[in-house]
């Protein structure tokens, strides 16, 4: 019984040492300032009435703080889970890591990235993948759905302005 459990515990090691990764970016420029998008990204109360991918948000975006996110990817069902803030820096950055109840089967960290440009700010938004259920799942089909919100959040920037 000890060899099968020994051996159960190696071959997910190895298959955590070994998961792939993989990573979405997506960039836009966005009407207004870094400060003027960080508090968008951060207004979580208002999310569900702009954003067509994150449909919930709530939670404090410090570093260390847990978030519960509700993510509606085209074609699947929603999906909510409660990551953790890694980075918090107004009008620059916000990042976060949320994880699969067993780390190493399917974590995303999270970003977006922000800096003055010419007519607006520069959004860089994207997702790092990584974990074995990667070998089971196309993470590229949320491209689309990172754009629509890049869209949505422009709209919603020159709205509010």
């Amino acid at each position: 019984m000890k060899t099968i459990i020994f051996s159960a515990l190696a071959l997910a090691a190895a298959g955590c040492a070994f998961a792939p990764e993989e990573e979405i970016v997506t960039s836009t420029v966005l009407p207004g300032s870094p400060a003027a998008a960080f508090a968008a990204l951060t207004d979580g109360a208002a999310y569900p009435d702009w954003n067509p991918f994150i449909t919930a948000f709530s939670g404090e975006a410090l570093v260390g703080e847990t978030l519960t996110i509700t993510v509606d990817p085209a074609g699947s069902d929603p999906m909510t889970f409660a990551p953790e803030v890694l980075v918090a820096d107004p009008g620059r950055e916000l990042r976060w890591l949320g994880s699969a109840p067993i780390p190493g089967v399917f974590d995303g960290e999270h970003y977006f990235i922000l800096e003055a440009a010419e007519g607006g700010t520069r959004l860089t938004h994207g997702e790092r993948f990584s974990g074995v259920a990667l070998w089971f799942m196309d993470v590229e089909a949320f491209r689309a759905d990172f754009e629509a919100m890049n869209e949505a959040l422009a709209r919603h920037l020159v709205a509010e302005s």
